[in-house]
């Protein structure tokens, strides 16, 4: 039995083009997958901690190889356990709109957590940065109002899937597959129909040799 840890970071919820492809996929995956387990993180509900105070602190006392002060380690047990949560999955699926050519600042927020030394990344002077989180497919389905393929000529303000693809490899990530969800606030009203239709059959094959 696997673990498949589904991030969704879109507020929109039943409006959402994102989430809709989402559910697609994890109806199929249910389907073709029944043993296993699906755990489901709406970013917008979920109390993430600030990174201030003595959470910015203990991060720092990390780096400076320091032990953590008891106030320390009280403000960063929440951030482990987000780690923590993350790693002890085996597949991931994240869902996003575009929010001004990048993300929206909740999964950013989400992201700024796990990305943490010795966690989900470590370093050294002969090996550099090297990924601890590895081994593990991850599916990313991007919905868009523009169209930003290569095609476009818009292709340098895509920095939805480039940040995503770089933070992601950056801690470990090496099998990241994608859905593109796009142009939904150009496309005409049938057109977009097609487009969301054909996301969502996409997204179901997908689904079931994930």
């Amino acid at each position: 039995m696997a673990r498949l840890l589904y991030i969704e970071a879109s507020p929109r919820k039943d409006r959402s083009t994102s989430i809709e492809v989402a559910e697609a996929f994890l109806e199929s995956y249910r389907a073709s997958h029944p043993a296993d387990e699906v755990e489901v993180i709406d970013l917008w509900s979920t109390v993430l901690p600030a990174f201030d105070g003595d959470v910015i602190n203990a991060k720092y006392a990390i780096l400076m190889s320091k032990m953590h002060t008891d106030q320390q380690k009280l403000a960063w047990k929440p951030v482990e356990d987000i780690i923590a949560g993350f790693k002890a999955a085996d597949k991931y699926l994240i869902s996003t709109p575009m929010w001004n050519f990048s993300i929206p600042y909740k999964l950013k927020h989400y992201i700024d957590l796990l990305v943490q030394p010795g966690y989900t990344f470590s370093y050294t002077p002969i090996e550099g940065y090297k990924g601890l989180v590895t081994g593990k497919p991850l599916m990313a389905i991007y919905a868009r109002g523009g169209a930003y393929g290569a095609e476009t000529g818009a292709q340098g303000y895509d920095l939805q899937t480039a940040y995503m693809n770089l933070i992601l490899g950056f801690i470990g990530f090496t099998d990241i597959r994608q859905i593109l969800v796009e142009p939904m606030l150009m496309a005409e009203v049938n057109e977009k129909a097609r487009i969301i239709a054909e996301a969502k059959r996409q997204a179901e094959i997908m689904a079931k040799g994930f």
